[in-house]
């Protein structure tokens, strides 16, 4: 896939979310933190989720045996693009895929159901975009649980934003710099 082509995909997720957004009414929380705080705890949330992942990676036959297909899927995918494009897709990603998990559909399923219910609902689905095994879908459920949690606490979208797209950046250049790290073996 063109980087021209992954762009206007992630930005399309976007324009899907806000499209929701305006014809559905959806409220969403954008202002529940200052800019300088959404910004610095997305970043915080950002290294602390990715650094936990590490972790649990590096446990014996925990994650890094049934993620090693993958992991090379994604090396590939990180070392076809340019960084300019790299980072550009992490920003489209966090801010169109926030938009549509946590503004449109978290946001309307909240309107309907306790805010639990609605995290979890909508976590599945984002797991479910990100399918590529089962634990690949365990662990991005589990990253949309995190992000739809801070979502709920903190009454900010902006936050969540820069949590997810400073993860996929963070994420994209581990795996494309240090492939050894993920099982991929290069050369």
């Amino acid at each position: 896939m063109s980087p021209y082509t992954a762009l206007m995909f992630q930005g399309s997720i976007g324009v899907v979310g806000l499209v929701a957004i305006f014809v559905f009414g959806i409220p969403v929380d954008i202002d529940g933190v200052s800019p300088g705080v959404a910004v610095f705890g997305g970043i915080a949330g950002s290294v602390a989720t990715y650094a936990l992942i590490m972790m649990l990676s590096w446990l014996p036959g925990l994650l890094r045996d049934s993620l090693e297909t993958q992991m090379v899927q994604l090396h590939r995918f990180a070392c076809d693009y340019s960084w300019p494009a790299l980072i550009a897709l992490s920003a489209f990603a966090g801010v169109g895929e926030e938009l549509l998990f946590r503004g449109a559909i978290q946001g309307w399923l909240a309107q309907h159901v306790h805010d639990a219910v609605a995290v979890v609902a909508a976590s599945v689905l984002f797991g479910l975009v990100h399918y590529l095994s089962f634990t690949y879908f365990v662990l991005a459920t589990g990253l949309g649980l995190v992000l739809g949690t801070a979502y709920a606490l903190t009454d900010s979208l902006v936050l969540v934003m820069v949590w997810h797209g400073v993860y996929d950046m963070i994420a994209l250049y581990c795996l494309r710099r240090f492939p050894q790290f993920f099982g991929v073996r290069v050369g």
